[in-house]
């Protein structure tokens, strides 16, 4: 009798862990707010006197390549905001803005060849693990990635082999 009762709170206990595990994901939320890329003032060799007397350079604008707007896929895969291809200097930032996204086990982001949240990894350029469901930040584009043959962003879960969201670029 105690055998048969500790076996179920075993398997119940089992199963509320596996139910926790699978299901949590959908209502933790995580908030990141990262500054927008800028470029950097050029260093100038100067004297300290010259360098009081003159102002410093502005800071330059970095400039979008494309953006787009993150899709529905369903009722539980989804996401809202803007992600914005920016170069800044000589480095290219994928950007993450004001958005929101609905979370899952193991979430990655990449930039794809293909649109419509199509994507294969031998086509795509990893950039990473999402960062955060909520807010703006960035993620620094690898310095060899082909632009030109980029086409939009893909949310993946890879745990599912799901996609969780997408923005086509244009």
């Amino acid at each position: 009798m105690i055998g048969r009762a500790l076996a179920i709170g075993g398997i119940v206990g089992c199963v509320a862990a596996l139910g926790w595990y699978l299901g949590s994901p959908l209502f933790i939320r995580t908030s990141a707010n990262e500054a927008f890329p800028t470029v950097a003032p050029p260093v100038a060799a100067a004297s300290s006197a010259s360098a009081v007397a003159s102002a410093a350079p502005p800071v330059g604008t970095p400039a979008t390549i494309a953006s787009g707007h993150l899709g529905y896929v369903d009722a539980l895969h989804n996401g809202t905001g803007t992600v914005v291809l920016v170069r800044a200097g000589d480095t290219v930032v994928l950007r993450f803005d004001a958005v929101a996204l609905t979370n899952a086990p193991d979430v990655h982001v990449y930039l794809s060849r293909d649109t419509g949240g199509k994507w294969s990894q031998a086509a795509s350029v990893y950039l990473g693990p999402l960062k955060a469901t909520n807010g703006s930040f960035n993620y620094t584009v690898p310095a060899e990635a082909d632009l030109s043959s980029i086409k939009s962003v893909v949310v993946w879960c890879r745990q599912f082999s799901v996609l969780v969201t997408w923005a086509d670029l244009r």
